[in-house]
Parts: structure tokens; C-alpha cells; sequence
């Protein structure tokens, strides 16, 4: 099991101790770092800045949205990225969901599945600069036909530093886990359950035996994104919890739409999800996160003293997970070093 330092989104501002962060990080031996972007910050920007103070970690993004760059954009910053941090770069990419892909960017959401294969087919191909780049699918063509009719073949003029950047993709339905085992490098799952283990396994298993596929379940990396928080009450360390997932399960994503909540719903607490949607929607968000049951909490995080802590790993060890995100000061990452 290796570690990994998730820096997420910024909520208003940039969040303080950052730097501090991911000092203490490296040199701890953590495996990566990893930043994220929903509607306010970016997520290549503080990964350049911060990583720049760096020099063994690896760097990668949980997740850049896929409508917020065309594949060519993306592939150009991967480049740059791969470059500036001497081959440490690591392209985590992901849909997003409809109220943000149709409401921020302006562009269509349907068919994310088939928009994610295109793209990452584009930026390998883009990223590989054996020939000008030429793709006709059925969300993206390059060149462009239809307007001036202008467009040549190109390729980038950056000569890669690798031909082959991995690809982490952010998935969640066994659709899409199923064809990220068969597309990409890396699975970024948002909430994991150790419970849920052989459902997962199935479906990367299943894009594994595809015509194609590029990995074996031996050498795919498994980043899962996982909350620590130590605390001999184990309530109050579910009640730091509780108002993320309450707003995920209950706030993000159209009431017909939340992938999220499928995922909870799939763990075992459908009238749990339901409720604490119903409240959420209606505005009322502290009964929203007390609606949070202290297992949904156990099943996706790590709480309580040191000891349940160290022994809670077990079952994560177990997995097909292989990278554990854990986001804190640098005490909290220390302690995880100590205990993994």
C-alpha cells in the first residue's frame, strides 16, 4: 500500500499550509500528490506552483473535468507538466457530472462514456507525436470540418518527454470502472468501500479482459481517496465526515442525476441517501448531515483512536486498492506513515 496527499479544490480561497503539506509529504516518502477542480480553482495551476518546490513526488491531477479543455489542451498542458516536473506527471481525468459540464462549461453531457474514450484516444495519439493527429469520432474531429475548412493535421511542436503520460480516470459505475481497467493506467475512486470490494473487482476484471486493454490488475495503479481522522470518539470523528458526504449524497448532482449517491445507494443505504437528498434539496442541511449514519461513515473513512485506525486498514489492505489519498497537516500524515 502506498500514500498519497489529495490537496482537492479550494473552497473560497487557497487553502492555507498547503506548502507545509506537501513538504512534509515528501519527505515521508508519499507516492503523490493531488489536486482537483470542480468550479472555482483549477487543477493544473497549484499543481505547477506547489509542485515546483518538489522534486521526487509524483504530480497529478483528481480529476481535470473533461469539458473544460478540448483534448488537444488538455494534451498540450499534460506535455508542459511532464516536462517542467522532470517526468513526474500523471493525467487524472474525469466527466463530472450534468449541472456542472451543462451549467459552468456549456457543453453536452450525454454519452460520458463514449466522450471519455475519444478524448483519451486523442491525447494518446496526440501525446505519442508519430503523426499529425487526425480523429473522427463521434463527439470530437480534429481537423475540424465545417467552418472554414482550413484545418490541417498537426503535430505538437513540444517533443514529449514521454510518449506515453499515464492516464488516471475518475469513475464510478462498473460501466465506467470496466472501461478505465481497459483504457487507462489508474482507477481514481471518490468513495471506495472495502465491503464493495469484489463488485469492483468484477468490473476492472472485466475491462482487463478486453480486446486491448493496456494493463493487468498487477501493474494499475488504485488512488482511492480516503478521510482520516483520529479521535477517541468515534461520533465526533463521524461528525467531521458527515457534512461532506451529506452534501455528495445529498447536494451535488441533480436530484435524478447524483452518481454519487448511487454509490452509497449500492453500499447498502438507499433510504439513507434518500432522505438525506430529500432534506438537502429541501434546505435543510443540518438535518442532512445528522441523517449521515456513523456506518456510512466507518465504510468509506478511517476514524476513531490510532489503534481501530491501524486495525480499519486491514480491510483497505486487502483491496484492490493500492494508493491511499489521505489529505491533512503534516501530524495526520506522519501518523499514516507510521501505520501503513
Amino acid at each position: 500500500m502506498k500514500l498519497a496527499l489529495g490537496m482537492g479544490y479550494w473552497s473560497s480561497g487557497p487553502p492555507a499550509g498547503a506548502a507545509e503539506q506537501i513538504a512534509a509529504a515528501e519527505d515521508l516518502g508519499y507516492d503523490s500528490i493531488w489536486t482537483a477542480e470542480a468550479y472555482g480553482s483549477d487543477a493544473l495551476t497549484p499543481l505547477a506552483w506547489w509542485g515546483a518546490a518538489t522534486e521526487r513526488i509524483g504530480l497529478g491531477t483528481s480529476i481535470c473535468q473533461i469539458s473544460a479543455r478540448t483534448p488537444a489542451a488538455m494534451a498540450m498542458a499534460a506535455m508542459t507538466m511532464d516536462h517542467l516536473s522532470g517526468g513526474r506527471f500523471r493525467l487524472g481525468l474525469g466527466a463530472s457530472g450534468p449541472q456542472v459540464v451543462e451549467g459552468w462549461y456549456g457543453m453536452p453531457y450525454p454519452k460520458p462514456l463514449a466522450r471519455t474514450r475519444e478524448y483519451v484516444e486523442i491525447i494518446r495519439q496526440i501525446v505519442a507525436r508519430d503523426v499529425p493527429v487526425e480523429y473522427y469520432g463521434e463527439h470530437y474531429h480534429l481537423p475540424y470540418k465545417g467552418g472554414s475548412d482550413l484545418g490541417k493535421p498537426l503535430k505538437s511542436t513540444v517533443h514529449p518527454r514521454r510518449t506515453d503520460i499515464p492516464i488516471y480516470l475518475g469513475a464510478e459505475g462498473p460501466k465506467n470502472v470496466a472501461m478505465t481497467a481497459e483504457i487507462a493506467d489508474g482507477w481514481l475512486p471518490l468513495f471506495f468501500a472495502p465491503k464493495d470490494n469484489q463488485f469492483y473487482a468484477d468490473a476492472l476484471n472485466e475491462g482487463f479482459g478486453r480486446e486491448g486493454a493496456r494493463r493487468t490488475m498487477d501493474d494499475f495503479d488504485i488512488a482511492s481517496v480516503i478521510s482520516v481522522v483520529p479521535n477517541d470518539d468515534i461520533e465526533k470523528a463521524a461528525d467531521a465526515i458527515r457534512p461532506m458526504l451529506a452534501l455528495y449524497a445529498g447536494g451535488m448532482g441533480a436530484k435524478e442525476a447524483n452518481f454519487h449517491l448511487n454509490v452509497f445507494s449500492r453500499m447498502g443505504y438507499e433510504d439513507a441517501c434518500n432522505k438525506i437528498q430529500e432534506l438537502y434539496l429541501a434546505g435543510d442541511k443540518k438535518g442532512a448531515i445528522a441523517a449521515v449514519p456513523t456506518a456510512m461513515v466507518e465504510d468509506v473513512a478511517l476514524i476513531g483512536p490510532p489503534e481501530k485506525i491501524r486495525d480499519d486498514l486491514a480491510k483497505w489492505d486487502e483491496s484492490v486498492v493500492n494508493t491511499l489519498v489521505v489529505s491533512g497537516p503534516p501530524k495526520l500524515l506522519e501518523m499514516m506513515a507510521s501505520v501503513v
